[in-house]
């Protein structure tokens, strides 16, 4: 049974923004944990990715935290009270976003802090006061020590997408950004998914907290259709390219393993005509802001991408994901595929398995709790060799023949015309001098011999000495 926003009977600024963005009805993870935090308890929250967990936490605190709302320019008046914690870069901006439009009607202040940036407008912005933190973990530690912001009133912490940050080591940095916190607070942990060191997590930090859970854990949605194919690593390219005309796909995610194979593969899809952009973590952040820009407004077909792409992004009517490489972690095979089929819509997850992924296949199958039926993909052969125009083959002469054909044309260059004889070329050798006769080089010198030396050893010129050294007397000069 759906919900309506009006039924939470918000503030007039909230609701307005909402109507605004188009929200009508409460997703399940919204109805049930909206309610719990506005009564200020703490709460894991376990959802599959894309059932908007942001707007579950969001909403409940920026309604608890108008009663401090001022239009003060004192930069006193607004101190941090709620602090919101993500892995990274991209999922930072992307819910400070979505913050600074649900508090829009409101005189609450929000900014976000992440690495890769230069410190200085991020330092500016803290120093005029905010109430809502939006934070890489890192990157919020840098500003403590520099002492850009106190965390000594906050009243609301969130740690969203919380198995991500234990998995690429952010633990330590948490507990020391913890350690800053006030001891009375409400703590907020939600993730697609939880794992034995998240509920550690929680036991240490959140005081009976409610879970709520509003899908099988791990469990893939099911308006994603889920499709694997047998492919060998050097025709994956390939199959990528055969399989994105096939379906029609206008956009879409490829995932890899590794940053230089997503480079690679770019730069490669490029050069194949398809507009291409790739996001890894080697890019800087200035350029991964205008790749993932450019996907948003449709202007790139094929985001290339490692698993710093996998979580949180959400970028409405992407139809298809394309797993180039099976996942390393089963756990991210999920967050990948649920970059599409967001919010109800269908979608298409397509995963290339070679001879070498049966364990990271049979993980991801005890995972989701589904069996994968693996299929084969007969791979087109017009464009065996060098990505050849449909319907043509290249015959190693840098021409392209229709297959048929292909045979005729061989035949045709046999039957070619041999090139006219040269006659000069065709006669035998003939020695140019007659047989009793030396060339000049074997002749004797003529030039007179010293002594000693052979006929064919041309004695040392002499040369005059333009300078003789002195003659001395040897005389006995002595009385």
């Amino acid at each position: 049974m759906t919900q309506a926003f009006t039924e939470l009977s918000l503030a007039e600024p909230l609701a307005r923004a909402i109507a605004e963005m188009g929200f009508t009805t409460m997703t399940p993870i919204q109805a049930q944990a909206i309610p719990v935090v506005l009564q200020g308890r703490d709460v894991m929250g376990a959802a599959q990715t894309g059932t908007g967990k942001t707007a579950a936490f969001s909403l409940p605190l920026l309604q608890r935290m108008l009663k401090h709302e001022n239009a003060s320019t004192s930069p006193a008046r607004h101190p941090v009270r709620a602090l919101v914690l993500l892995p990274t870069r991209e999922l930072a901006d992307q819910v400070a976003e979505q913050i600074r439009l649900y508090a829009k009607y409101t005189q609450l202040r929000s900014t976000v802090v992440f690495g890769g940036m230069d410190m200085k407008p991020q330092t500016a912005e803290l120093k005029k006061g905010v109430e809502i933190l939006v934070a890489t973990p890192g990157r919020l530690l840098d500003h403590i020590e520099a002492k850009n912001c106190v965390l000594n009133q906050v009243e609301y912490v969130v740690l969203d997408e919380a198995d991500r940050m234990l998995d690429i080591g952010f633990l330590p940095d948490l507990q020391r950004i913890l350690s800053y916190l006030p001891k009375q607070r409400t703590t907020l942990l939600f993730s697609a998914t939880f794992s034995p060191e998240i509920k550690r997590l929680a036991n240490s930090y959140l005081q009976n907290p409610v879970t709520i859970e509003v899908a099988r854990s791990n469990a893939t949605a099911s308006t994603i259709e889920q499709r694997f194919y047998r492919v060998e690593e050097d025709d994956k390219r390939q199959a990528l390219k055969q399989l994105v005309r096939e379906h029609d796909v206008k956009q879409a995610f490829v995932f890899v393993n590794s940053k230089l194979g997503c480079a690679r593969l770019a730069r490669a899809l490029e050069r194949d005509g398809l507009n291409t952009a790739a996001l890894h973590g080697d890019k800087s952040q200035d350029e991964r802001l205008k790749a993932l820009e450019a996907f948003k407004k449709g202007e790139v077909e094929l985001l290339v991408c490692t698993d710093v792409a996998a979580r949180g992004l959400d970028i409405k009517d992407v139809p298809a994901v394309f797993n180039v490489d099976i996942p390393f972690n089963a756990e991210d095979y999920v967050h990948r595929i649920g970059r599409t089929g967001r919010a109800g819509a269908s979608g298409l997850a397509i995963s290339f398995v070679s001879g070498k992924d049966a364990k990271l296949l049979a993980d991801i199958e005890k995972l989701i709790g589904k069996k994968a039926e693996v299929e084969p993909l007969e791979l087109e052969t017009d464009r065996r060799r060098f990505g050849g125009p449909a319907g043509r083959i290249n015959d190693g002469q840098r021409l392209w023949h229709d297959e048929r054909g292909a045979a005729e044309a061989r035949r045709e260059r046999g039957r070619r015309a041999a090139p006219p004889a040269d006659p000069l070329f065709d006669q035998p050798y003939e020695p140019g001098l007659p047989p009793d006769v030396k060339p000049s080089w074997e002749e004797p010198s003529k030039a007179p011999v010293g002594k000693g030396l052979s006929a064919y050893i041309r004695p040392r010129r002499k040369v005059p000495a333009l300078f003789k050294p002195p003659v001395t007397d040897t005389a006995d000069t002595s009385p």
